[in-house]
């Protein structure tokens, strides 16, 4: 639709709680005050977000008309949403609209993905026990760029807390609180969409409480972590694969029983193509990899620098080769910030 689209919970902004301020140092305090004010106030990667800039607020209010995904297409693959569940004080409704808009959701739903969409802002939104295969929290895909997410909560999901794949990119991901969730964050998709060496994320300011991994995993994209509180992992931190360049700097590691802070997954860049095969009365399609055996796996780097790692926390293996590779992430990131 072209639409750009602004998210909260309240017409009022507030700091949830999930990562404490000084009363005085709220972030952004114009904001708080100003739903408009939060157009191209990101930093980093999604710093171009402009939401619903000049557009009006749309108030989503009927209970059972929340679909879990918004984008230039409405699905309804969580809950079947039927057609009754449309109309005005709908998303579906609000994401029709071909002018920019606020939506301030007043109902509840399970979660949102962004399917080609660009300068969306979703800010003080709780997710909370999403289920079903491949549900997520956020779920970011494909060809979606300009994405701010801030200052929301999620936990409880039987997939991920936020998935950024097929080519989604330029997003940022602030002040937000992780918990009680197992694959946490997913970034690129896996070792044949080579087109996710375009992405690039930014997260900030983000407490990851007891969360067992993927704080984030990254496949190919371009990601610069800063001022991250992240504790007691089941497996570990953060996870380079791929190709993935990531520079984690300034950010607090602590250590549960689990001491190593970054892993190192090394995989192959699948290059597939689609062959046909003849049965007797029909066609099978098959997706293979004619160059698998001959591709070298690859794992990504991970630049730390002013990193605090605490209570016996280990940062993990940091060859040569690695050090050297993220010196050009360094490089790349902040000739682009």
């Amino acid at each position: 639709m072209g639409n750009s689209h602004g998210h909260g919970h309240h017409r009022k902004f507030r700091d949830n709680g999930n990562v404490p301020f000084p009363d005085n140092v709220l972030p952004y305090p114009h904001v708080d005050s100003a739903l408009r004010a939060l157009a191209a106030q990101a930093e980093g990667f999604g710093r171009s977000a402009t939401g619903g800039l000049h557009g009006p607020i749309y108030f989503v209010f009927c209970k059972n008309a929340v679909s879990d995904y918004f984008g230039r297409m409405i699905q309804d693959a969580y809950d079947k949403i039927v057609a009754l569940d449309d109309g005005p004080g709908s998303l579906r409704d609000a994401c029709r609209k071909k002018e920019p808009l606020w939506i301030v959701f007043e109902v509840s739903g399970k979660g949102l993905r962004l399917k080609e969409c660009e300068h969306v802002i979703i800010c003080n939104l709780e997710f909370e026990g999403g289920r079903g295969p491949d549900v997520d929290g956020i779920q970011i895909k494909p060809n979606s760029k300009h994405i701010w997410i801030d200052r929301c909560s999620l936990r409880d999901y039987d997939d991920g807390l936020i998935d950024i794949t097929r080519e989604s990119t330029d997003i940022t991901i602030s002040r937000c609180h992780f918990a009680q969730h197992d694959k946490t964050m997913l970034i690129g998709a896996d070792p044949t969409h080579v087109g996710d060496r375009c992405i690039r994320v930014t997260i900030h300011h983000c407490f990851f409480d007891g969360t067992r991994q993927r704080h984030p995993r990254v496949r190919f994209g371009k990601v610069h972590l800063y001022n991250n509180y992240i504790r007691n992992w089941g497996i570990y931190a953060v996870c380079a694969s791929v190709e993935s360049q990531i520079y984690s700097q300034c950010n607090i590691y602590e250590a549960g029983q689990k001491k190593i802070a970054f892993k190192y997954l090394s995989e192959k860049v699948l290059k597939s193509s689609n062959i046909t095969i003849c049965l007797p009365n029909h066609y099978l399609t098959q997706e293979v990899n004619p160059n698998a055996d001959k591709e070298k796996a690859k794992s990504g780097c991970i630049m730390s620098e002013g990193d605090l790692f605490v209570t016996g926390t280990q940062a993990g293996d940091h060859s040569v080769t690695v050090v050297r590779c993220c010196e050009l992430v360094k490089s790349y990131l902040w000739k682009e910030i």
